[in-house]
């Protein structure tokens, strides 16, 4: 428990409460017996004499000050002492209390006792595997089956055939160069490869721009309703491959993409639980997906690796019971590679970054035993199918939290993501209104057991500390998941049902976080947190538009206008993208569009340059065969 002299949590001292007597048998003394009286009176030494004189003189001027509020005061300072009193909690402090089984009972049948004593059952048949030479050679098995796991699922595909969920031929505005000759080849290349499970839950986190068309929280597919089922060159190839049939969203799998070249009019269609978005003119890089020819164990094993760490954690928990640390450094690690190697690891997992991260997640977690599991774990070794209970499945849901938190819309605690996202500030108020509950309740606990002055002081810092380091310029505060985990461990150090499930979900929550992203910075620059949104730049202004557009005059015989550069020299050029593709790039203003094909609509944006690096795009200005043009809207694309 808190040691409020240390500053640090101490483990609860089995002996609370006998003090008082002692210290009475200490000067109790049979009649008669006065030559034992000396050598029971205990020794102080000087320096604890001093340090009592002085905390004798602090207490004189807390008696003072609060001897001046009360007369001066009185019913303020009675007030302020009955809520001090009561937040303090009792004194002296309580003896921890010891969880009752809830499982060993009597029941009443039909007016008849039946006794039912299954704790009592698994601790007797159990007792024979609790040898710690049953244990080692077994959790030596475990790493081997691990490694041939990790084998099976990774090292029969080439390593250069792996592909993450966002990968693409395409990149984003400007990102391929001018006619977007950077992502070349755009005909004649094939290539098979593997994608994991899962991708249709990578979504576009910023709004993406298809022509006029703005996508968001939704995987990158554009096209394939065509009866070849062409895509275009951005499109996500595993989300297009879930799409086209070939690749399992819960199975990952293998396709064969050939590249077709330039394609006009990609069709949108829905298909295996994605919908894809139009695009009515040309791109000069699509692909069509084929079944792999040489490619074999495709399949992501995820799911067979998370039945095989259940069991064996159930194992630990069941039948092998090691002493509360080693079941705990277990749950570390088995955790932290399941995460690393199969529920959300790098395609193929990169096992260099995994132990480098590896190393600082294990001397926090000897924080999160010091402080917290070590006061509540061992509290239930006597009750092995109720700390199965409690710990268990909450430890789990926390291990794999980005798919348990898969359905609710917030990505980042992060004010721009909750304002722009949809259901974003509803699940965010539920989720504060629910921990809130959670927090008070625990509070309770913690006020009940006398340490609440305690943490209120420590944590008071905390938060000090974070408020001036993110006071810090062009520096914003960011709560990711790790960090959230090392704030809730320290206040479940209490032998309760309920702070066994909180820590049990924020070790797993930590290792989720620990594993996936490694344990980044709480303190982000703007620029670390903006992703691939609009940087907030300014943007040129179209002198085409709507109304100097002269529909009298054809269409390969006008040009595309835009206003000169700003007098204050901030930028050098301008980049033009023409149906999603740089056209031109450099310091006129104009662009002669008799390079266009007037049977299709065409879709213009325009951004500033400076060094041959561009601000925010407009928004896509439209122009369709029939002669009509469509301003863009306010704001950047």
């Amino acid at each position: 428990m808190p040691d409020p002299e240390l500053g640090i949590i101490e483990p609860f001292p089995h002996d609370v409460g006998q003090a008082a007597s002692s210290s009475i048998a200490l000067t109790h003394v049979e009649e008669g017996d006065q030559s034992r009286t000396p050598s029971m009176t205990p020794k102080i030494p000087q320096f604890q004499e001093e340090t009592s004189s002085q905390e004798f003189g602090k207490q004189t001027v807390a008696l003072r000050a609060a001897k001046w509020m009360n007369d001066k005061y009185p019913r303020t300072s009675r007030a302020v002492t009955r809520v001090f009193y009561y937040l303090r909690g009792p004194r002296p402090i309580p003896a921890p209390p010891t969880p009752i089984g809830l499982v060993d009972r009597t029941w009443k049948v039909r007016g008849r006792e039946c006794d039912v004593f299954w704790e009592k059952y698994v601790l007797h048949f159990t007792h024979p595997f609790k040898k710690i030479w049953i244990f080692w050679p077994l959790a030596v098995a475990y790493v081997i089956s691990l490694a041939f796991f990790a084998r099976a699922n990774y090292f029969f595909t080439p390593r250069d055939s792996f592909v993450d969920c966002t990968a693409a031929y395409w990149k984003r505005l400007d990102g391929c160069g001018l006619n977007g000759t950077d992502c070349a080849p755009f005909t004649d290349a094939s290539f098979e490869f593997r994608c994991p499970a899962g991708c249709m839950e990578t979504t576009l986190q910023n709004i993406r721009t298809i022509g006029n068309v703005e996508v968001e929280y939704v995987p990158l597919v554009v096209g394939g309703g065509d009866t070849s089922q062409t895509y275009r060159g951005d499109s996500f190839l595993c989300a297009a491959g879930i799409h086209a049939g070939l690749i399992s969203e819960s199975r990952g799998g293998c396709a064969t993409v050939s590249l077709v070249g330039s394609f006009t009019n990609f069709v949108s269609s829905s298909a295996h639980g994605i919908t894809t978005t139009p695009f009515p003119s040309v791109f000069p890089l699509s692909y069509r997906l084929t079944s792999p020819g040489t490619l074999t164990h495709c399949e992501d094993l995820r799911n067979e690796a998370l039945i095989f760490d259940i069991l064996v954690t159930t194992l630990l928990f069941l039948v092998l019971r090691p002493k509360s640390v080693i079941l705990f450094w277990s749950l570390v690690c088995i955790g932290y590679w399941h995460v690393n190697l199969f529920s959300d690891p790098a395609v193929p997992p990169d096992l260099s970054t995994a132990f480098a991260t590896f190393l600082p997640s294990l001397f926090i977690c000897y924080a999160f035993w010091r402080i917290g599991f070590r006061h509540v774990l061992p509290a239930f070794k006597d009750l092995p199918i109720e700390r199965f209970v409690w710990y268990l499945p909450a430890f789990w849901a926390g291990v794999l939290f980005n798919i348990v938190m898969a359905g609710i819309p917030i990505d980042r605690l992060y004010g721009a993501d909750i304002a722009n996202r949809p259901g974003a500030l509803v699940a965010l108020i539920i989720i504060c209104l629910i921990v809130l509950g959670l927090v008070i309740n625990q509070l309770r606990v913690i006020r009940n057991s006398g340490w609440l002055m305690h943490y209120v002081k420590w944590y008071a810092l905390g938060v000090i500390t974070l408020v001036i380091l993110g006071s810090l310029p062009n520096m914003q505060f960011r709560l990711h998941h790790y960090f959230a985990a090392m704030l809730i461990i320290p206040i479940t150090a209490f032998p309760t049902r309920l702070s066994a499930i909180y820590q049990a979900f924020a070790l797993g929550m930590f290792l989720n976080g620990a594993a996936k992203f490694g344990l980044d910075s709480i303190f982000q620059t703007v620029e670390e947190l903006r992703r691939d949104a609009p940087l907030g730049s300014d943007l040129p202004t179209l002198l085409t538009n709507s109304t100097s557009w002269n529909t009298s005059i054809p269409f390969a015989s006008q040009n595309f206008t835009w206003q000169g550069l700003p007098s204050d020299n901030s930028w050098d050029g301008y980049s033009l993208l023409v149906d999603d593709v740089e056209k031109y790039t450099g310091a006129l203003t104009s662009f002669a569009l008799r390079g266009l094909d007037a049977s299709l609509p065409h879709f213009f944006r325009l951004a500033f340059q400076s060094g041959g690096i561009s601000g925010d795009f407009t928004k896509a200005a439209v122009w369709y065969p029939n002669g009509t043009w469509v301003d863009p809207g306010p704001g950047a694309s």
